[in-house]
């Protein structure tokens, strides 16, 4: 039986540590779906298919991982592709309760999906999408956060600034 996770987030934009926690997650499921979440409660640097196409550009040729958009909840999303487990990342004790209340409330809505908590690497454990798109905003250097290929959008993006 294929085991089948879903990493979401927004991924606005994609950063090494959204990488990392990809590439790690593949030590213990067969397939990764990362889901490209629609929050209509945050305005998006990117669109969706940016996003998505920039994850597929940072994660290269890796055919276990999958990348689609979903919108709804996301454990409805996890039945439509046969995921019975959920991989979310914790950078700080900050990040622990508001996982942990969603963890709590995806149990509830769908028993049988489990939620995994995994930590980044130190080296990436600092980074946020939010401070990435701060800092590429001020024209500073992103090398190191994020892929090349993310670094020329956001310097792309940022550039008709000021």
């Amino acid at each position: 039986m294929t085991k089948v996770a879903i990493y979401a987030g927004s991924f606005d934009p994609i950063t090494r540590g959204h990488e990392d926690l990809m590439h790690r997650s593949l030590q213990f499921v067969d397939r990764l779906v990362v889901a490209v979440a629609t929050n209509v409660t945050k305005q998006p640097l990117f669109s969706a298919d940016e996003r998505m196409a920039l994850i597929r550009t940072a994660v290269g040729d890796e055919p276990r991982i999958e990348v689609r958009q979903f919108d709804g909840l996301l454990v409805d999303f996890a039945r439509e592709v046969g995921a019975r487990l959920l991989i979310r990342g914790l950078r700080a004790v900050a990040d622990f309760e508001y996982e942990f209340q969603m963890a709590l409330m995806n149990r509830h809505l769908s028993p049988d999906v489990e939620t995994v908590f995994m930590v980044p690497s130190l080296e990436t454990t600092y980074i946020s999408s939010s401070l990435v798109r701060q800092v590429a905003h001020f024209r500073a250097d992103v090398d190191g956060l994020v892929h090349p290929a993310v670094a020329r959008a956001l310097a792309e993006r940022f550039a008709s600034d000021r």
